[in-house]
């Protein structure tokens, strides 16, 4: 039996193992890959590495020790979640049962896709998921931001604050009637198309046009440097939503010390309920939920 398995390989999950190995604990991370979503970032033409924060590096340390430490790592994806008498039994989709006296979640979330000719194959290339990430990069530049709910008005709203242009693709009735809404319908330098959706995105190497249609069949082509798709996460909580208390949307609950409803089970980064999907906030609650995880397991040990 495990001290403890931590399930997600990301930068939470890269970051708790490394913690856990440090305090001598028996630690089995268990993950479909090493990473998480610092293997996605955003490339643009004449774009300088010091211009964005990414907290990469600190992750991809980590990882690199996780790879050579070959004994605390387990790929593949896990399944399900459940309590026994002495702790807990993680079963993989490969149909391995592991078990462990305490348990770290660090999946993260998925992105909506939406399917549309040209997405993936400029997945990185001008097109992203986080305006939040890189706003400071679009100073008197053309962006496009695509999405109904709050999630896209708030990443529309920080980039008019520094592109010269914002179009906001797809907002929905009442998201507009928000304040914040209700803000950007009067930026002069926002325009809104709420009856529009995407219908492909183009370019040459990089995205660099939006191709829209209207509930008329009539197209409108966006000129854009950058395109952000904000259509909402969707967190991977499911190995643990029979176990523990998740909030409306999914999310794993947590308290300050990472602590979710259930003894013995913890969790970190995106999957949970916390502010902001950054990098360095989830290397930061990956420490936190290792420390809380010690903490628990210490008279056991």
């Amino acid at each position: 039996m495990y001290d403890l398995i931590i399930i997600g390989g990301g930068p939470a999950g890269l970051t708790a193992a490394m913690y856990a190995i440090r305090k001598r604990l028996n630690v089995l991370l268990v993950s479909e890959d090493l990473g998480g979503k610092t293997n996605y970032h955003l490339d643009l033409p004449e774009m300088d590495s010091y211009q964005v924060i990414r907290g990469v590096e600190v992750v991809n340390r980590f990882k690199n020790e996780l790879e050579y430490l070959d004994f605390a790592r387990h790929l593949e994806r896990v399944a399900r979640v459940e309590k026994s008498d002495d702790g807990f039994v993680v079963h993989t989709v490969g149909g391995g049962e592991l078990l462990a006296r305490a348990i770290i979640v660090a999946t993260g979330t998925r992105q909506q896709w939406l399917n549309v000719p040209g997405e993936r194959e400029f997945l990185s290339k001008g097109l992203c998921y986080s305006a939040l990430s890189y706003a400071p990069l679009f100073i008197e530049k053309n962006t496009v931001v695509i999405g109904e709910d709050d999630l896209a008005l708030r990443s529309a709203a920080e980039l008019a604050t520094v592109a010269h242009h914002v179009h906001v693709v797809g907002a929905s009735e009442k998201a507009m009637e928000t304040p914040l809404g209700k803000k950007l319908a009067t930026a002069v330098n926002v325009t809104l198309l709420p009856d529009y959706k995407v219908k492909r995105v183009e370019g040459n190497g990089y995205c660099n046009t939006v191709i829209v249609e209207n509930v008329r069949g009539e197209e409108m082509k966006i000129a854009a440097d950058g395109t952000f798709v904000e259509v909402g996460l969707r967190p991977n909580s499911q190995p643990v939503a029979e176990l523990v208390d998740l909030d409306e949307r999914g999310f794993i609950v947590v308290d300050a010390y990472s602590r979710t409803s259930l003894p013995g089970i913890f969790a970190a980064g995106d999957v949970t309920n916390i502010y902001a999907e950054q990098v360095l906030v989830a290397v930061g609650e990956g420490v936190k939920a290792a420390l809380s995880a010690y903490e628990y397991l210490l008279p056991m040990l």
